[in-house]
């Protein structure tokens, strides 16, 4: 299984295989031909009130993690990661996010619920 996190402004790479966007909403400034995404899955992204309470810096990276694992147990999410797991099953998937530090993000928590 190979899954990895890239930034959606950074240019496609012929290793990347699926590119799924992990984002909720659209990034800014990227258009969608320049960003190659394959799938879209709302589901798999963290709730507005999850993303709200670790911006405002309230807890730590770690009880974000912790919170947005639960969150991706909840029936709706729950079926888009089974699906997600079947894409890395098949072969290479990028995660794709807007944020700037992609190791300290939901991508990167979502990629470990992957891989494992």
């Amino acid at each position: 299984m190979s899954v990895r996190v890239r930034r959606v402004q950074e240019p496609p790479d012929p290793d990347d295989g699926l590119r799924v966007l992990v984002d909720r909403l659209w990034p800014r400034g990227v258009s969608k031909d320049a960003a190659r995404v394959d799938e879209w899955p709302k589901e798999l992204t963290p709730s507005a009130e999850l993303r709200r309470w670790y911006h405002a810096g309230e807890g730590s990276y770690e009880e974000f993690a912790r919170r947005y694992e639960a969150e991706l147990a909840a029936p709706e999410a729950a079926e888009a990661l089974a699906r997600a797991r079947g894409w890395v099953r098949e072969g290479p998937v990028t995660l794709l996010t807007a944020v700037r530090s992609p190791e300290q993000s939901h991508a990167a928590v979502l990629a470990g619920v992957l891989e494992h």
